[in-house]
């Protein structure tokens, strides 16, 4: 009897180790939530750091910073004012040292080399970059040869992929520069965004690429031969990416279904994949018969490189062709404001019909997950 009472103890004790083990990695002051979203939208923010002598809070939902305010328990505490719809992007300042996490917050996401906390007020634009309750599409990783060198590439396919007969069309969406392949699926919430507005029969069911547009590298950091690194504002501007551009569209094209015509592809990127979607789509005008341009950087690219040479004339073989879609969106206080005008000065002095859409904000990827709501359903209607 006593050695069962014994060994009982000592499986208590193992237990009892390592719950405690197990519970240091959920922080040790836990008598706290931070984000609170309240009821009208506000979201207050806490941060336990008692020994702090100043902590602040810097989001996109603020103009610059916020001081925050200390209670008797050493907790630093931010009340916001009621916040529309939508999904916010935060971090701490503490005592100068900037970007620190939220460890009561385990929602984060990476912009180039800068991680994020993030929440997201529901109701009406959040309900669409929130997880719902309806059919989702699958996200696949996968290798493929571009240009004779293996990269790596993410992809949406539909609900239902996998179990149908049928052929779908193709988004090509790309990121700007210092992203990657995961640039969208993180930050962009492209399958949150699908999902919802395919459930909700807005968007024709479709398969988005998503290509790691800097040639520089083969993947985003950690996924490769490559090792870990730090993301840094690099891409392609040289020409590479677009020349190898038809490689990848074949390898889609024989590994999914899809449709493979002209009039089953779109195109599109934010800055510089806004740049690299130009230039794509003029120098292949009978690739892609939908083009959206987010904030794109226009007027960047190298003038000696040969394939962003003579850009009014393969403009004009491109709208020659008529594209159903040419969709271009910037923001009133986007750096690249200036650029998108002079761009449309051209089209309209040629006669180039486009669609423009001008919205509030800067460079930001609030405006784009906008954009790409937006663009998305106008895409393969003409199909039906």
């Amino acid at each position: 009897m006593k050695q069962r009472v014994s060994l009982l103890f000592a499986l208590s004790l193992l237990l009892g180790i390592i719950s405690s083990s197990a519970q240091q990695n959920l922080g040790r002051v836990d008598n706290y939530t931070s984000p609170e979203i309240g009821a009208d939208g506000s979201v207050t923010l806490r941060l336990y750091a008692p020994k702090a002598e100043e902590v602040k809070v810097t989001g996109d939902f603020l103009t610059g910073e916020a001081t925050m305010i200390r209670n008797e328990n050493g907790v630093w505490e931010y009340h916001s004012e009621p916040l529309a719809s939508e999904l916010y992007s935060y971090s701490f300042i503490v005592d100068g040292m900037r970007d620190v996490r939220d460890p009561m917050n385990s929602y984060a996401m990476r912009d180039v080399g800068s991680l994020f906390n993030y929440f997201i007020v529901g109701g009406e634009r959040g309900d669409l970059y929130s997880a719902q309750n309806v059919a989702h599409g699958t996200l696949s990783r996968v290798w493929a040869d571009m240009g004779g060198v293996s990269r790596r590439m993410t992809l949406y396919t539909p609900a239902g992929y996998e179990e149908a007969a049928q052929s779908y069309p193709t988004l090509y969406l790309l990121h700007g520069m210092g992203g990657d392949e995961e640039a969208w699926v993180a930050t962009g919430r492209v399958c949150e965004i699908m999902d919802n507005l395919i459930a909700a029969g807005k968007v024709e069911p479709m398969i988005v690429v998503m290509t790691n547009g800097c040639t520089k590298h083969v993947s985003a950091p950690g996924y490769s031969h490559e090792g870990m690194w730090r993301p840094y504002m690099t891409g392609s501007m040289d020409g590479s990416f677009e020349t190898m551009f038809p490689t990848i569209v074949e390898w889609v094209e024989a590994h999914y279904r899809v449709k493979a015509s002209r009039e089953s592809r779109a195109i599109a990127g934010l800055s510089m994949g806004g740049f690299h979607s130009l230039q794509i789509s003029k120098t292949y005008p009978e690739m892609f018969d939908y083009v959206g341009l987010f904030s794109a950087a226009i007027f960047r690219g190298k003038e000696d490189v040969e394939i962003y040479k003579n850009l009014e004339a393969g403009l004009e073989k491109q709208f020659a062709a008529e594209p159903r879609l040419y969709w271009i969106a910037i923001g009133k206080d986007d750096f690249l404001y200036d650029e998108n005008v002079r761009y449309r000065e051209l089209l309209d002095a040629k006669g180039y019909p486009y669609t423009y859409v001008e919205s509030d904000g800067g460079h930001v990827w609030r405006n784009w997950r906008v954009y790409l709501s937006q663009f998305t359903p106008l895409l393969f209607r003409a199909e039906k």
